[in-house]
Protein backbone atom coordinates (compact mmCIF):
# COMPACT_ATOMS: atom_id res chain seq x y z
CA UNK A 1 0.00 0.00 0.00
CA UNK A 2 1.44 3.76 -0.55
CA UNK A 3 0.42 5.82 2.69
CA UNK A 4 -0.32 9.82 1.93
CA UNK A 5 1.53 12.76 3.62
CA UNK A 6 -0.28 16.06 3.26
CA UNK A 7 -0.62 19.31 4.81
CA UNK A 8 -4.00 20.37 5.17
CA UNK A 9 -3.68 24.13 5.43
CA UNK A 10 -2.22 27.07 3.42
CA UNK A 11 1.34 24.86 3.54
CA UNK A 12 4.37 25.69 6.08
CA UNK A 13 2.34 23.05 8.44
CA UNK A 14 6.35 21.15 9.01
CA UNK A 15 5.53 18.48 6.43
CA UNK A 16 9.44 17.54 6.40
CA UNK A 17 9.98 17.01 9.78
CA UNK A 18 7.45 14.70 9.66
CA UNK A 19 8.21 12.63 6.63
CA UNK A 20 11.66 12.71 8.36
CA UNK A 21 10.17 11.41 11.20
CA UNK A 22 8.24 8.39 9.70
CA UNK A 23 10.76 7.83 6.58
CA UNK A 24 12.24 5.24 8.84
CA UNK A 25 8.98 2.81 8.59
CA UNK A 26 8.93 2.91 4.54
CA UNK A 27 11.49 2.21 1.92
CA UNK A 28 10.23 4.30 -0.22
CA UNK A 29 9.40 8.30 -0.06
CA UNK A 30 7.73 9.95 -3.58
CA UNK A 31 6.85 13.48 -3.81
CA UNK A 32 3.57 13.78 -6.11
CA UNK A 33 2.82 17.46 -7.23
CA UNK A 34 4.64 20.78 -6.50
CA UNK A 35 7.96 22.47 -7.51
CA UNK A 36 10.14 24.20 -5.79
CA UNK A 37 8.03 26.55 -4.55
CA UNK A 38 7.77 23.88 -1.86
CA UNK A 39 9.91 24.55 0.97
CA UNK A 40 10.54 21.41 3.74
CA UNK A 41 12.31 22.23 6.30
CA UNK A 42 14.23 20.00 8.62
CA UNK A 43 16.61 20.21 11.35
CA UNK A 44 20.11 16.84 11.24
CA UNK A 45 22.51 17.35 13.29
CA UNK A 46 21.26 20.81 14.17
CA UNK A 47 21.62 22.28 10.71
CA UNK A 48 18.76 23.70 9.04
CA UNK A 49 18.37 21.82 5.60
CA UNK A 50 15.33 23.10 3.57
CA UNK A 51 14.27 20.82 0.58
CA UNK A 52 12.38 21.95 -2.33
CA UNK A 53 12.17 19.39 -5.05
CA UNK A 54 14.06 16.26 -2.85
CA UNK A 55 11.78 13.88 -0.90
CA UNK A 56 12.19 14.36 2.81
CA UNK A 57 13.16 10.57 2.98
CA UNK A 58 17.53 11.67 1.94
CA UNK A 59 18.46 11.89 5.26
CA UNK A 60 17.50 8.01 5.71
CA UNK A 61 20.12 5.67 4.35
CA UNK A 62 17.63 2.68 3.79
CA UNK A 63 15.62 4.92 1.70
CA UNK A 64 15.02 5.31 -1.90
CA UNK A 65 13.65 8.85 -3.14
CA UNK A 66 11.42 9.61 -6.12
CA UNK A 67 10.36 12.77 -7.59
CA UNK A 68 6.71 11.92 -9.65
CA UNK A 69 5.17 12.80 -12.60
CA UNK A 70 2.97 15.26 -10.57
CA UNK A 71 6.10 17.39 -9.70
CA UNK A 72 7.06 20.26 -12.21
CA UNK A 73 11.23 20.36 -11.93
CA UNK A 74 13.45 23.49 -12.47
CA UNK A 75 16.74 21.89 -13.32
CA UNK A 76 19.10 24.85 -12.09
CA UNK A 77 16.93 24.33 -8.62
CA UNK A 78 17.12 20.89 -8.31
CA UNK A 79 20.85 20.50 -9.79
CA UNK A 80 21.39 23.22 -6.28
CA UNK A 81 19.76 21.17 -4.18
CA UNK A 82 21.64 18.17 -5.00
CA UNK A 83 24.79 20.43 -4.76
CA UNK A 84 23.68 21.46 -1.12
CA UNK A 85 22.92 17.42 -0.19
CA UNK A 86 25.92 15.97 -1.54
CA UNK A 87 28.55 16.75 1.45
CA UNK A 88 25.75 15.46 3.89
CA UNK A 89 24.69 12.55 1.99
CA UNK A 90 27.27 11.24 -0.30
CA UNK A 91 24.75 8.67 -1.17
CA UNK A 92 22.11 10.92 -2.39
CA UNK A 93 22.16 10.68 -6.04
CA UNK A 94 22.40 6.50 -6.23
CA UNK A 95 18.94 6.38 -4.09
CA UNK A 96 17.35 9.52 -6.26
CA UNK A 97 14.50 8.38 -8.62
CA UNK A 98 13.10 11.39 -11.48
CA UNK A 99 10.18 10.31 -13.19
CA UNK A 100 10.25 10.76 -16.94
CA UNK A 101 7.09 12.42 -17.02
CA UNK A 102 7.72 15.05 -14.80
CA UNK A 103 7.57 18.87 -16.52
CA UNK A 104 10.42 21.21 -16.59
CA UNK A 105 10.18 25.05 -15.49
CA UNK A 106 12.16 26.49 -18.47
CA UNK A 107 13.47 30.17 -17.84
CA UNK A 108 10.46 31.63 -20.12
CA UNK A 109 8.15 30.38 -17.95
CA UNK A 110 9.49 32.29 -14.75
CA UNK A 111 9.87 35.18 -17.10
CA UNK A 112 5.64 34.59 -17.66
CA UNK A 113 5.08 34.04 -14.11
CA UNK A 114 6.72 37.29 -13.22
CA UNK A 115 4.91 39.12 -15.97
CA UNK A 116 1.53 38.00 -15.56
CA UNK A 117 1.63 38.25 -11.55
CA UNK A 118 2.79 42.30 -12.38
CA UNK A 119 0.18 42.34 -14.49
CA UNK A 120 -2.63 41.80 -12.28
CA UNK A 121 -1.44 44.97 -10.19
CA UNK A 122 -2.96 45.22 -6.92
CA UNK A 123 -5.38 41.78 -7.52
CA UNK A 124 -1.93 39.71 -7.24
CA UNK A 125 -1.72 35.66 -5.88
CA UNK A 126 1.18 36.04 -4.05
CA UNK A 127 2.94 33.48 -6.65
CA UNK A 128 6.51 32.62 -5.28
CA UNK A 129 7.58 33.90 -9.10
CA UNK A 130 9.49 30.27 -9.96
CA UNK A 131 7.46 29.63 -12.67
CA UNK A 132 5.56 26.56 -11.35
CA UNK A 133 1.94 28.39 -12.38
CA UNK A 134 3.33 28.75 -16.42
CA UNK A 135 4.52 25.36 -16.66
CA UNK A 136 1.77 23.41 -15.29
CA UNK A 137 -0.53 25.98 -17.94
CA UNK A 138 1.53 24.28 -20.64
CA UNK A 139 1.66 20.58 -19.63
CA UNK A 140 -2.69 21.30 -19.43
CA UNK A 141 -2.43 22.57 -22.86
CA UNK A 142 0.24 19.98 -24.13
CA UNK A 143 2.68 22.02 -24.97
CA UNK A 144 4.98 21.14 -22.36
CA UNK A 145 8.62 19.32 -21.71
CA UNK A 146 9.15 16.55 -19.94
CA UNK A 147 11.99 15.48 -18.05
CA UNK A 148 12.28 12.40 -20.46
CA UNK A 149 12.37 14.66 -23.37
CA UNK A 150 15.89 15.86 -22.35
CA UNK A 151 17.02 12.76 -23.47
CA UNK A 152 15.77 13.22 -26.79
CA UNK A 153 18.27 13.84 -29.68
CA UNK A 154 16.14 16.98 -30.36
CA UNK A 155 15.16 18.04 -27.04
CA UNK A 156 16.84 21.95 -28.40
CA UNK A 157 14.63 21.65 -31.20
CA UNK A 158 11.50 21.20 -29.09
CA UNK A 159 12.97 23.87 -26.83
CA UNK A 160 13.21 26.37 -29.09
CA UNK A 161 9.75 25.98 -30.08
CA UNK A 162 8.13 26.71 -27.01
CA UNK A 163 10.44 29.74 -26.21
CA UNK A 164 8.90 31.09 -29.60
CA UNK A 165 5.65 30.83 -28.18
CA UNK A 166 6.52 32.26 -24.38
CA UNK A 167 8.25 35.06 -26.25
CA UNK A 168 5.21 36.17 -27.82
CA UNK A 169 3.24 35.62 -25.14
CA UNK A 170 5.53 38.06 -23.12
CA UNK A 171 4.85 40.65 -25.62
CA UNK A 172 1.08 40.77 -24.89
CA UNK A 173 1.91 41.49 -21.10
CA UNK A 174 4.13 44.79 -22.32
CA UNK A 175 5.70 46.58 -19.02
CA UNK A 176 8.97 46.38 -18.12
CA UNK A 177 10.67 43.59 -20.68
CA UNK A 178 12.38 40.66 -17.74
CA UNK A 179 15.83 39.60 -18.96
CA UNK A 180 15.26 35.75 -18.82
CA UNK A 181 18.03 35.00 -21.59
CA UNK A 182 20.41 35.28 -18.38
CA UNK A 183 18.95 32.69 -16.82
CA UNK A 184 19.56 30.08 -20.10
CA UNK A 185 23.25 28.95 -19.83
CA UNK A 186 22.77 27.50 -16.28
CA UNK A 187 19.42 25.85 -17.49
CA UNK A 188 20.97 24.28 -20.26
CA UNK A 189 24.26 23.19 -17.55
CA UNK A 190 21.96 22.22 -15.17
CA UNK A 191 19.78 19.66 -18.08
CA UNK A 192 23.47 18.36 -19.19
CA UNK A 193 23.84 17.44 -15.19
CA UNK A 194 19.75 16.40 -15.35
CA UNK A 195 20.43 13.92 -18.04
CA UNK A 196 23.11 11.79 -15.86
CA UNK A 197 20.46 11.39 -12.84
CA UNK A 198 18.37 8.24 -12.77
CA UNK A 199 15.50 8.97 -14.18
CA UNK A 200 12.80 6.11 -15.08
CA UNK A 201 9.46 5.26 -16.10
CA UNK A 202 7.97 5.51 -12.44
CA UNK A 203 4.41 4.22 -12.99
CA UNK A 204 6.04 0.53 -13.57
CA UNK A 205 8.93 0.87 -11.20
CA UNK A 206 6.45 1.49 -8.33
CA UNK A 207 3.83 -1.00 -9.47
CA UNK A 208 7.11 -3.56 -9.82
CA UNK A 209 8.19 -2.34 -5.80
CA UNK A 210 4.51 -2.40 -4.60
CA UNK A 211 4.42 -5.66 -5.55
CA UNK A 212 7.37 -6.76 -4.17
CA UNK A 213 5.78 -5.57 -0.72
CA UNK A 214 7.87 -2.58 -0.11
CA UNK A 215 6.37 0.44 1.48
CA UNK A 216 5.73 3.99 0.21
CA UNK A 217 5.34 7.07 1.50
CA UNK A 218 3.95 9.44 -1.07
CA UNK A 219 5.19 13.21 0.25
CA UNK A 220 2.50 16.48 -0.96
CA UNK A 221 3.57 19.94 -1.04
CA UNK A 222 1.99 23.12 -0.66
CA UNK A 223 -1.45 22.73 1.48
CA UNK A 224 -4.55 21.06 0.88
CA UNK A 225 -6.74 24.87 1.10
CA UNK A 226 -4.29 25.76 -1.73
CA UNK A 227 -5.69 22.51 -4.23
CA UNK A 228 -6.72 24.07 -7.25
CA UNK A 229 -10.13 22.46 -7.70
CA UNK A 230 -10.94 22.64 -3.84
CA UNK A 231 -9.15 25.32 -2.07
CA UNK A 232 -9.58 29.24 -2.13
CA UNK A 233 -9.59 29.84 -5.82
CA UNK A 234 -8.18 31.94 -7.60
CA UNK A 235 -5.94 32.04 -4.59
CA UNK A 236 -4.24 28.61 -5.36
CA UNK A 237 -1.49 26.39 -6.11
CA UNK A 238 -1.66 24.77 -9.45
CA UNK A 239 -2.00 21.35 -8.75
CA UNK A 240 -4.02 19.18 -6.86
CA UNK A 241 -2.93 18.96 -3.14
CA UNK A 242 -4.74 16.79 -1.80
CA UNK A 243 -4.70 13.03 -1.27
CA UNK A 244 -6.51 12.16 -4.77
CA UNK A 245 -3.74 14.58 -6.67
CA UNK A 246 -1.52 10.86 -5.46
CA UNK A 247 -2.78 8.98 -8.17
CA UNK A 248 -2.26 11.15 -11.02
CA UNK A 249 1.08 12.72 -9.35
CA UNK A 250 1.99 8.98 -9.12
CA UNK A 251 0.47 6.91 -11.51
CA UNK A 252 -1.28 4.94 -8.90
CA UNK A 253 -4.56 3.24 -8.36
CA UNK A 254 -6.89 4.70 -5.49
CA UNK A 255 -7.22 1.02 -4.32
CA UNK A 256 -3.62 1.25 -3.03
CA UNK A 257 -3.82 3.69 -0.87
CA UNK A 258 -3.78 3.13 2.82
CA UNK A 259 -3.51 5.74 5.65
CA UNK A 260 -4.00 9.21 4.87
CA UNK A 261 -1.55 11.70 7.14
CA UNK A 262 -2.82 15.05 7.32
CA UNK A 263 -0.69 18.03 9.50
CA UNK A 264 -2.10 20.78 10.67
CA UNK A 265 -0.52 23.64 12.77
CA UNK A 266 -1.80 24.57 16.06
CA UNK A 267 -2.72 27.85 14.37
CA UNK A 268 -2.54 29.06 11.29
CA UNK A 269 -0.25 30.62 8.54
CA UNK A 270 -0.80 31.57 5.37
CA UNK A 271 1.79 33.39 2.60
CA UNK A 272 0.83 35.66 0.44
CA UNK A 273 -2.80 37.15 -0.90
CA UNK A 274 -5.83 34.97 -0.46
CA UNK A 275 -8.93 34.98 1.86
CA UNK A 276 -7.78 33.61 5.70
CA UNK A 277 -10.89 33.98 8.19
CA UNK A 278 -8.96 34.20 11.54
CA UNK A 279 -6.25 36.07 10.35
CA UNK A 280 -4.72 38.71 13.68
CA UNK A 281 -3.89 41.88 12.55
CA UNK A 282 -2.69 42.91 15.69
CA UNK A 283 -0.05 41.99 18.69
CA UNK A 284 -1.55 38.80 19.03
CA UNK A 285 -0.55 38.06 15.73
CA UNK A 286 2.58 38.92 15.42
CA UNK A 287 3.50 37.69 18.83
CA UNK A 288 2.22 34.10 16.79
CA UNK A 289 4.82 35.01 14.18
CA UNK A 290 7.95 35.78 16.15
CA UNK A 291 7.17 32.71 18.65
CA UNK A 292 6.59 30.53 15.64
CA UNK A 293 9.25 31.96 13.54
CA UNK A 294 7.06 32.43 10.79
CA UNK A 295 8.73 33.20 7.52
CA UNK A 296 8.71 31.49 4.24
CA UNK A 297 11.43 28.48 3.77
CA UNK A 298 11.65 29.78 0.27
CA UNK A 299 10.91 33.06 -0.14
CA UNK A 300 11.82 34.54 3.72
CA UNK A 301 8.34 36.22 3.08
CA UNK A 302 7.00 37.10 6.38
CA UNK A 303 3.64 34.56 6.69
CA UNK A 304 0.84 36.10 7.85
CA UNK A 305 -0.79 34.70 11.20
CA UNK A 306 -4.28 33.79 13.21
CA UNK A 307 -6.17 31.13 15.47
CA UNK A 308 -6.53 27.60 14.03
CA UNK A 309 -9.53 27.60 11.83
CA UNK A 310 -11.43 24.20 12.56
CA UNK A 311 -14.27 24.90 10.30
CA UNK A 312 -11.14 24.95 7.08
CA UNK A 313 -9.61 21.92 8.80
CA UNK A 314 -12.91 19.94 8.71
CA UNK A 315 -13.40 20.40 5.01
CA UNK A 316 -9.23 19.29 4.04
CA UNK A 317 -9.96 16.12 6.16
CA UNK A 318 -13.30 15.31 4.47
CA UNK A 319 -11.47 15.80 1.40
CA UNK A 320 -8.62 13.75 1.91
CA UNK A 321 -10.44 10.87 4.10
CA UNK A 322 -7.29 11.83 6.75
CA UNK A 323 -6.80 8.82 9.17
CA UNK A 324 -4.46 10.11 11.05
CA UNK A 325 -4.16 13.68 12.60
CA UNK A 326 -0.28 15.19 13.28
CA UNK A 327 -0.66 18.75 14.98
CA UNK A 328 2.53 20.99 14.73
CA UNK A 329 4.30 23.77 16.47
CA UNK A 330 2.26 23.07 19.31
CA UNK A 331 4.57 24.82 21.62
CA UNK A 332 4.25 27.97 20.02
CA UNK A 333 1.44 28.36 21.90
CA UNK A 334 2.97 28.06 25.36
CA UNK A 335 2.78 31.71 26.09
CA UNK A 336 -0.40 32.17 25.00
CA UNK A 337 -3.75 32.43 27.24
CA UNK A 338 -6.25 32.15 25.58
CA UNK A 339 -5.73 30.36 22.66
CA UNK A 340 -8.75 30.58 20.87
CA UNK A 341 -9.87 27.92 17.83
CA UNK A 342 -12.64 28.82 15.01
CA UNK A 343 -15.77 26.51 14.88
CA UNK A 344 -18.21 28.00 12.90
CA UNK A 345 -18.20 30.92 10.39
CA UNK A 346 -20.97 33.58 10.55
CA UNK A 347 -21.26 34.16 6.95
CA UNK A 348 -23.81 37.29 5.98
CA UNK A 349 -26.06 36.70 9.28
CA UNK A 350 -26.23 33.06 8.69
CA UNK A 351 -23.79 30.51 11.39
CA UNK A 352 -22.54 28.07 9.36
CA UNK A 353 -19.70 24.87 9.61
CA UNK A 354 -19.36 24.56 5.92
CA UNK A 355 -16.86 26.42 3.95
CA UNK A 356 -18.10 28.78 1.40
CA UNK A 357 -17.97 28.37 -2.01
CA UNK A 358 -15.97 31.68 -2.99
CA UNK A 359 -14.65 32.82 0.65
CA UNK A 360 -13.34 35.71 -1.73
CA UNK A 361 -16.47 37.10 -2.03
CA UNK A 362 -18.40 36.73 1.24
CA UNK A 363 -17.84 38.48 4.31
CA UNK A 364 -17.05 35.86 6.84
CA UNK A 365 -16.82 36.33 10.85
CA UNK A 366 -15.15 33.33 12.53
CA UNK A 367 -16.91 31.65 15.55
CA UNK A 368 -14.58 31.04 18.38
CA UNK A 369 -14.18 28.59 21.34
CA UNK A 370 -11.63 29.74 23.64
CA UNK A 371 -9.51 27.93 25.68
CA UNK A 372 -6.93 27.78 28.88
CA UNK A 373 -3.78 28.26 27.94
CA UNK A 374 -1.68 25.53 29.48
CA UNK A 375 0.71 26.23 32.80
CA UNK A 376 3.81 24.01 30.96
CA UNK A 377 5.93 24.10 28.27
CA UNK A 378 5.07 21.37 26.03
CA UNK A 379 8.65 21.33 24.46
CA UNK A 380 9.80 20.02 27.78
CA UNK A 381 7.10 17.09 27.93
CA UNK A 382 8.92 14.00 26.55
CA UNK A 383 5.76 11.87 26.30
CA UNK A 384 2.32 13.17 25.80
CA UNK A 385 1.12 11.68 29.47
CA UNK A 386 3.86 14.70 30.65
CA UNK A 387 1.24 17.42 29.32
CA UNK A 388 -0.88 19.18 30.94
CA UNK A 389 -4.29 18.72 31.42
CA UNK A 390 -5.31 21.66 29.17
CA UNK A 391 -3.35 20.89 26.86
CA UNK A 392 -5.16 17.11 26.28
CA UNK A 393 -8.59 18.49 26.64
CA UNK A 394 -7.81 21.13 23.86
CA UNK A 395 -6.20 18.19 21.52
CA UNK A 396 -9.49 15.70 22.44
CA UNK A 397 -11.81 18.72 21.46
CA UNK A 398 -9.81 18.98 18.06
CA UNK A 399 -10.33 14.87 17.76
CA UNK A 400 -14.31 15.37 18.44
CA UNK A 401 -15.12 18.22 16.10
CA UNK A 402 -13.10 16.77 13.24
CA UNK A 403 -13.85 13.25 13.85
CA UNK A 404 -10.84 12.23 13.32
CA UNK A 405 -7.81 10.86 15.57
CA UNK A 406 -4.54 13.12 16.69
CA UNK A 407 -2.21 10.60 16.25
CA UNK A 408 1.14 13.29 17.07
CA UNK A 409 1.84 16.15 18.28
CA UNK A 410 5.11 17.97 17.27
CA UNK A 411 6.78 19.89 20.65
CA UNK A 412 9.76 21.69 19.09
CA UNK A 413 11.82 21.98 15.69
CA UNK A 414 14.00 18.99 16.80
CA UNK A 415 14.21 15.52 15.15
CA UNK A 416 12.98 13.60 18.07
CA UNK A 417 10.47 16.36 19.45
CA UNK A 418 7.17 14.25 18.37
CA UNK A 419 4.69 13.06 20.87
CA UNK A 420 3.13 10.04 20.22
CA UNK A 421 -1.11 10.12 21.48
CA UNK A 422 -2.13 6.55 22.52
Amino acid sequence: MIDVLLGLQWGDEGKGKIVDYLAANYDIIARFQGGPNAGHTLYVNGQKVVLRTIPSGVFHKHCLNLIGNGVVIDPVSLKGEIEQLLPLQPDVLSRMFIAHRAHLILPTHRALDAASENAKGSEKIGSTLKGIGPAYMDKTGRNGLRVGDVLSKDFKTKYDKLVAKHTDMLKQYGGEPIDWKQWEQPFFEAVEYLRGLQIINSEYWLDMQLKDGKKILAEGAQGSMLDIDYGTYPFVTSSNTIAAGVCNGLGVAPSRIGEVYGITKAYCTRVGSGPFPTELHDETGEALRKAGNEFGAVTGRPRRCGWIDLVALRYTVMLSGVTKLIMTKTDVLDEFNPIRAAVAYNVEGKETRELPYDLCSVDVTPVYESFAGWDKPISACSSYDETPQVFKDYCRFVEQYLETKIAYVSNGTGRDQLLVIP
